[in-house]
Order: C-alpha cells, then structure tokens, then sequence
C-alpha cells in the first residue's frame, strides 16, 4: 500500500509502505523527543495487530541513509540501511542484511538500490527468507520488477515491492502483478522448494583412474 494513504492498517500478517509515510527520519530528533515518527509508526502495528516495513531517510549528525523501519504489533524491531550506494547519490552505506520474522514468515528486507545486487537476494534464500519484501523510492525504468520477477523464479521466494507509487508482486513461478491503488492485497503461501543441482568441476579432488 502507499504510505500517504495509511490512516489504519489493513487486516493483514505484513504491510508494506513506502517512503512517503515517514520521509526523513534525524535520529536526534527522535532521541530527544522533539519528534515520534518511529513511534507513530510502531503505533500503527499496534492497532493494526500486524507487521509492517516503511521506507524512510535517515540522518545521523550528517551521515544520511536510506533505511527501512520494521515493528510488529507495536514494538520497533529495528531500522535496516540501504548496503549499496550508485553513483556517489549523496548516501552513506549501511551493513548487515536486514532478516526478521514478521507474520508467520522470515522476511528478508531490500532497500532501493540493493535490489540491483543478486548476491544479497542470494543470501537472503540461503538464510531461509521465504519472503523477500523491497522498498524503493522511486522507479525510472522497468528494471525493478523484472528484477523482482527473475528473483522469485531463481531464488524461491515471493517478492512483494513498493516502488514509486505502484506496488508489485511475484511469485516463484515468475508471474507478477502490479497496482496502483491505495492499497493493494496480495497472498504469499510460504514454501521451501528444494531441488538437487550437480554440477562437475576439474581439479578439486584427483582420481587415480582418470576418469573423464
């Protein structure tokens, strides 16, 4: 769903909002009690006896990221930092992957540039994340949802995204749908699929029969 429309949480397990609901976060601000903008948020879980992820901009005394707010059912889990940064956009990087249980699910969260990155869409799966949920600020091609829709396909789980005012989702099979309405509903089954690779490499462990 779009954050600007957020008044209450839909009946959900996960919401995914945007960045327009929180915007720019200063931690100081928010440490001081001059603002409560994590607060409202987390609140926001509280009522809607859910799960949700936001999007928003952060500043820590002048190191300014882009970040994701996680609660659930109004406790704040934790703020998850964007890991790449293209192009020298005027944002520091963060670290560490950002994994939670939201709603039943392990939820790998991605946050707008990172989703150009396979290896972290890899390490989610390899984690366990049977749900990937990605915020991006804005979109100026159709790269991300093809991206979100190969993901699905290669790595086994759904991906929902919020990316400029249209919400997406893919499922394994590598369908996707898309919506521009305020708020839009999808229905992820959480599954672990696994199939059997082999594949055959030279020089790792010699055999005395030469076999080729």
């Amino acid at each position: 769903m779009r954050a600007s429309d957020a008044v209450r949480l839909p009946e959900c397990d996960v919401a995914l909002l945007g960045f327009d609901f929180l915007g720019d976060v200063d931690y100081e601000s928010e440490l001081s009690g001059k603002t409560d903008k994590f607060g409202e948020f987390s609140r926001l879980t509280k009522s809607g006896h859910c799960a949700a992820v936001c999007g928003c901009r952060t500043d820590s005394r002048g190191l300014k990221r882009k970040s994701a707010a996680v609660a659930d059912c109004g406790k704040l889990l934790g703020i998850s930092d964007m890991l790449h940064v293209v192009d020298g956009d005027g944002y520091k990087s963060g670290a560490f992957l950002g994994i939670y249980r939201l709603g039943g699910y392990k939820v790998g969260v991605c946050i707008d540039s990172d989703l150009y990155f396979p290896e972290n869409i890899k390490s989610f799966s390899l984690c366990g994340c049977n749900l990937l949920l990605c915020v991006m600020e804005s979109v100026c091609d159709n790269m991300p949802p093809l991206l979100a829709r190969a993901y699905a396909y290669l790595y086994g789980m759904p991906v929902a995204m919020s990316a400029g005012g249209r919400a997406y989702f893919a499922d394994i099979t590598g369908e996707i749908a898309s919506s521009g309405a305020p708020q839009t509903f999808f229905v992820a089954e959480p599954r672990n699929n696994y199939r059997v690779v082999s594949t055959r490499e030279r020089g790792l462990c010699p055999s005395d029969k030469g076999d080729y």
